[in-house]
């Protein structure tokens, strides 16, 4: 099919039909990213070679594109599950992956827009038959820059909305925004311009700021999988809670207020019955059980995809959460201890020891409400920070440490970065509690930090290294010379080294 209707012989090798198929069969099958570097090193040279007709041009690139797809996945498991991976190169695997998916919509943009102008040519009209999947496979590529940006909380997406809504309007002007194809060879499913788009405005509304990688990954396909029930129109309706303009290429805006008058590239996105959708989801795997028809990318248990589901629970309502507390400017300084151990030690009333000194952090605090703060923090503390991390933070001058968990992430370019940090408990303190089922004094100690502030009374939060909650084991502990006994109720958070609990205290007899 590919190469019998060339005009004239192109010297670029890419342009024989036998060369192009020995170069795909060679790639690196058992070096993933190697692979990727070679396909992206024949993407550069397409990109300055004027030797193919337009509908050549884009048949060995989605040819290039295909074959590539296997080592993207690949690479992209690495970059999320590899426990041993260095800094750098954590680097190299995101550069790689992002940079992929930039320079593929780049050249599909390229294909479109040389139709575009000469679509009376031959080559133009030889094209026509392979724009709507140029269209999607763009839009696609551009939907995955957002993700990869996501994974380092990075900003300066702008553009990128730009070209999702250029992409979707070519795709309504030239009635190809509602055609499904199906993506690449080897993936299930079709897919339509405007359900990429869809995808990414739902992303976007998805507050990704305030996961780990692995599971931005989780909720994006947990997205892909509820896809169906969003509503995407061009008209305002009663649950309408974003709205976009396409034309303007800007990123969605809440519905605040209505954006004014009607024109082309205004849309309005309501969660549907989504959230109905993902209710019914998370029950069954509350209760053990993940779905078979859902494709996660791996094998989850269920505590790991819980934790995502409840967070898109929050942000897929008709009303998402909202700053609840007014922001305040200051400029002031936070001494920040990293880790469950150090809290532990530290509202045990220990003074802090003189290698954790060494390792203490000072941020620069940039505004502060009841809930928290946002700070500027460093090159080095964003190397041991992760999204759920337990923080002890203690103003600077005070004499009151404060037990915090790190929620948001955003990078700022190369060298900026800040983090918002939630104030867990303003008053917090060390226990040890004891299962009752072997009595009191016979059952081994586990670690506690009883949050006293801000919770109804008779109901107690702890926070417990990981799997220190158990919802069958009542716990005791001593406190001012009395034995207080907790019964179990929920567990109301997993963060990536602790657990939050609940636990009624049961009354004296």
């Amino acid at each position: 099919m590919m190469f019998n209707f060339f005009a004239k012989r192109s010297d670029h090798p890419l342009a024989d039909s036998k060369e192009l198929k020995r170069i795909l069969a060679e790639l690196h099958v058992d070096r993933p990213a190697k692979a990727v570097d070679e396909v992206s090193g024949w993407f550069d040279s397409l990109q300055h070679s004027e030797s193919f007709r337009v509908d050549q041009y884009f048949d060995v690139l989605r040819q290039l594109d295909e074959a590539a797809q296997r080592h993207l996945l690949a690479v992209a498991r690495d970059y999320l599950l590899s426990e041993r991976l260095t800094k750098r190169e954590e680097e190299r695997l995101w550069t790689r992956s992002h940079g992929y998916w930039s320079q593929v919509a780049t050249l599909y943009t390229d294909c479109i827009e040389r139709a575009q102008r000469d679509p009376k040519s031959k080559a133009g009209d030889a094209f026509k038959a392979f724009l709507p999947l140029a269209l999607v496979r763009a839009q696609a590529a551009r939907r995955n820059q957002l993700k990869w940006l996501a994974f380092r909380y990075g900003s300066g997406a702008e553009d990128l909305w730009q070209a999702l809504g250029t992409t979707y309007l070519v795709a309504e002007t030239t009635t190809n925004a509602q055609k499904p194809l199906q993506l690449y060879p080897a993936r299930q499913g079709l897919s339509t311009v405007a359900e990429q788009y869809l995808h990414a405005i739902v992303f976007f509304a998805s507050s990704m700021d305030s996961l780990m990688p692995v599971q931005i990954e989780l909720a994006d396909r947990l997205i892909a999988h509820c896809l169906p029930y969003f509503v995407l129109l061009p008209d305002c309706r009663p649950d309408s809670v974003y709205w976009v303009d396409a034309e303007a290429g800007a990123p969605p805006l809440r519905l605040a207020r209505h954006p004014g008058v009607s024109r082309r590239g205004l849309r309005f996105f309501s969660p549907g019955t989504a959230l109905a959708a993902l209710e019914g989801l998370l029950h069954r795997v509350e209760h053990g059980e993940i779905p078979s028809d859902i494709n996660l990318g791996g094998e989850y248990a269920p505590r790991a995809l819980l934790p995502v589901l409840r967070h898109l629970r929050l942000y897929w309502g008709k009303c998402p959460p909202q700053r609840r507390h007014t922001r305040h400017a200051v400029k002031t300084r936070m001494l920040v201890l990293y880790g469950f151990d150090d809290s532990y030690s530290l509202f045990s009333g220990a003074v802090p020891r003189p290698e954790n000194e060494v390792a203490m952090d000072s941020w620069v605090v940039e505004n502060v409400s009841l809930g928290g703060f946002r700070a500027q923090i460093d090159h080095s503390a964003t190397e041991r920070i992760n999204i759920g991390a337990l923080l002890c933070v203690q103003p600077e001058g005070g004499d009151n440490w404060m037990l915090g968990v790190a929620r948001r992430f955003t990078r700022q370019g190369p060298d900026d970065a800040y983090l918002g940090v939630q104030v867990l408990s303003r008053q917090a303190l060390s226990i040890e509690l004891r299962p009752r089922r072997s009595g009191f004094s016979a059952a081994v100690a586990i670690p506690g930090i009883w949050l006293q502030d801000g919770r109804e009374t008779g109901i107690l939060r702890i926070v417990l290294p990981l799997a220190g909650f158990n919802v069958r084991e009542t716990l005791e502990f001593s406190h001012q010379g009395q034995r207080r006994t907790l019964i179990p109720m929920e567990l109301e958070e997993v963060g990536s080294e602790f657990e939050i609990a609940c636990f009624r205290e049961q009354s004296a007899t």
